[in-house]
């Protein structure tokens, strides 16, 4: 699972871990991560097909939601995940990444991606007037 962060200031999402959900609970490092970094938000990917309709990961990702809401104090947004790996993987090999190093950094890549779509729909949103 990957993580990216963001700053208020700059609106700038940064690639910045992999949790290796096989030996981490996500919930527990999410929370933990959220309160050393001050986090007042989290946005966590929604799994919809190419179509626009929900993926088949909809209900695993819907039980980690409830999770992750009861584990922390700040507001838990969803954003369209849509293509970020896909996205991911192309960026990396654009700047020459190895096999390697693109398996161990694509899904936090792939997270900052989501996150910079995120935090630009909103900054249009707010830009507009526009309410969610």
């Amino acid at each position: 699972m990957g993580l990216a962060v963001a700053d208020e200031e700059t609106r700038v999402a940064l690639p910045f871990d992999v949790i290796d959900v096989r030996s981490v609970d996500p919930v527990l490092r999410i929370a933990e991560l959220a309160r050393e970094r001050g986090a007042n938000a989290i946005v966590v990917g929604r799994p919809m097909g190419l179509s626009g309709r929900e993926g088949p990961a909809v209900q695993a990702q819907r039980e980690f939601l409830v999770q992750l809401r009861m584990a922390v104090s700040v507001p838990v947004e969803e954003f369209d995940e849509r293509l970020t790996t896909v996205i991911a993987e192309r960026s990396l090999r654009a700047h020459g990444s190895s096999a390697g190093t693109r398996a161990k950094v694509r899904d936090a890549v792939a997270a900052q991606v989501m996150l910079q779509g995120y935090l630009d729909t909103m900054s249009r949103k707010h830009t507009s007037g526009d309410k969610e």
